[in-house]
């Protein structure tokens, strides 16, 4: 097993794959624009959070907290996966504080990896296992490095140094429309910022649930969620466009069977956003983060289910 530290800074050859994820076209109807889907489910562990995870835990490295410490952090599953892959590769230990409602494959991967799951009450989300790592970094600041993905800038800095330089690269600079769903909001943050300093006329729509009350992991409702992300600038995004659960679903199921792209929900709701901006300018071309892969989703069966 490699072991990276702060003398040597030798990173293990599974961090180098991270990014460089293609861009898919969807077949839209004439008279739409265009959309294309950042495949960010093909990072090697599974979803975008894989280059917030890896610049986060470049950073601890940076600092010297890591190797020595446990990295810890909050998640609703997909970052503390991807601390886990990317750590485990490094040598380096980690504790994620996890609602208890994450889906149960979630779960399973942090424990294959070697995690430490800390459960925290399902009712209270993201929020209450943000709280919980809190308490327990505080209690032990000699044995946890809290990397706090909600307020780290190497989040928003990640995606600003691979994700929009990709995104500008591939489009050749062509795109209309950014979308992005938002959580931590690092992904619309770095990308977003980047884009906008490119090309000043690029319109970034960012994708939020329609209630606090809904079933997209991993996403906020930002105007009533009691601790908003710390990286999110609200002046940044053109529009926020909030979808519903169910519409999020039914898109996932549809970029499943028409496309042969299997997302989870979150990416459901960003390409739902995306065919509405379509529909509306036929010129418009929509570039979309495809968050995740759905196989974390395969145990909520009836969600798949044609209706």
């Amino acid at each position: 097993m490699a072991v990276v530290s702060k003398s040597s800074m030798r990173e293990p050859e599974l961090w180098q794959a991270v990014g460089n994820t293609p861009l898919l076209a969807l077949e839209l109807p004439p008279g739409h624009g265009r959309i294309y889907l950042k495949a960010e489910w093909l990072n090697p562990g599974g979803s975008v959070k894989d280059r917030a995870a890896r610049a986060i835990l470049r950073d601890g490295l940076c600092r010297g907290e890591l190797p020595g410490k446990r990295l810890l952090d909050a998640s609703s599953g997909n970052t503390g996966i991807a601390y886990s892959m990317l750590a485990a590769a490094a040598g380096i230990r980690v504790t994620i504080c996890l609602p208890a409602n994450a889906s149960p494959e979630r779960r399973a991967l942090l424990e294959i990896y070697g995690a430490e799951v800390v459960l925290t009450d399902r009712l209270e989300g993201t929020d209450g296992a943000m709280e919980r790592a809190r308490e327990i970094a505080a209690d032990a600041p000699e044995r946890f490095y809290y990397a706090d993905q909600y307020s780290n800038p190497a989040n928003t800095q990640a995606h600003r140094e691979t994700t929009g330089p990709e995104i500008w690269a591939q489009t050749q600079g062509r795109l209309t429309h950014f979308v992005a769903a938002m959580g931590t909001t690092g992904t619309m943050m770095g990308t977003g910022g980047f884009l906008r300093e490119k090309k000043p006329g690029v319109k970034l729509v960012g994708v939020q649930p329609d209630s606090p009350l809904h079933g997209l992991e991993g996403l906020k409702h930002l105007a009533t969620t009691p601790n908003p992300p710390a990286l999110y600038d609200s002046a940044l995004p053109d529009a926020v466009a909030e979808i519903p659960t169910e519409t999020a679903d039914r898109t996932a199921r549809w970029l499943a069977r028409e496309a042969g792209y299997l997302v989870g929900w979150s990416a459901g709701a960003a390409v739902a956003a995306a065919l509405d901006i379509v529909r509306q300018d036929p010129q418009a071309v929509a570039v979309v983060i495809g968050c995740d892969t759905g196989a974390r989703y395969l145990s909520d069966p009836h969600r798949w289910a044609v209706k």
